[in-house]
């Protein structure tokens, strides 16, 4: 009995100091409003300089939910121009560009600011061929989007993943978490060759497990006492 009350103050003090703490975890949520960036540059043969970045719709990275699964895919351009394709688009042409394909969340201004923030995932496959790379993320962007920290993670053989960052305590910074895709865009019926990437969801935080074990010895210690 004394070895479970014991047990019983650890769980408390444990989950007490997890409650108090300023800290949020974040995943793979297929309903999160997910948004999609690009980055272009020139392959690293024509020099890697930068080209142009802006606003992409996600399925147009290509990153796709399928039920809770994520799904990212080598970018497809629909345009023939010797601008995306060597020596124009078609089957079998060669891509012209690095696509730096960002799928994230960024949550309202100020709502993750202060906090110790955690993301994680299960990579549930990976069958992206070289030189196509997968990055998880935190960035803490400044006001102004002209700066940022950040927490990041490779991405490479199936299993979990977890990254952790402190945001700063400013309410105006933006957060933003989840996954570039890295790598030449490919013509569409070329893009299966060179693979994918399946993300989903941790299953279970380790806050509700060590919950769990808390009141498993609460019980035990009531069948003792009665």
């Amino acid at each position: 009995m004394k070895k479970t009350m014991i047990a019983l103050a650890i769980c408390g003090t444990l989950l007490g100091t997890a409650s108090r703490a300023t800290a949020a975890t974040v995943t793979v949520d297929p309903l999160a409003p997910w948004l999609g960036f690009m980055n272009v540059f020139e392959l690293p043969s024509n020099g890697g300089g930068f080209v142009f970045n802006g606003p992409w719709g996600t399925p147009d990275l290509v990153a796709t939910f399928s039920g809770p699964v994520l799904t990212l895919a080598p970018n497809s351009v629909n345009d023939v121009s010797n601008f995306w394709y060597t020596p124009s688009g078609g089957p079998g042409s060669t891509g012209n560009k690095n696509m730096f394909a960002s799928m994230y969340v960024e949550p309202t201004a100020g709502a993750l600011a202060g906090q110790s923030v955690t993301f994680t995932g299960r990579v549930l496959s990976n069958t992206f061929v070289s030189p196509y790379t997968v990055t998880a993320f935190i960035k803490d962007f400044a006001p102004d989007y002209s700066s940022f920290t950040s927490a990041t993670a490779v991405l490479t053989a199936a299993g979990d993943f977890s990254i952790t960052h402190p945001t700063a305590a400013d309410p105006a910074r933006h957060v933003q978490y989840g996954f570039e895709t890295v790598g030449p865009n490919v013509w569409i019926t070329d893009a299966a060759a060179k693979g994918s990437m399946r993300i989903g969801t941790v299953p279970e935080p380790a806050t509700l497990a060590l919950s769990g074990l808390c009141s498993l010895a609460a019980l035990v210690l009531r069948r003792r006492r009665a």
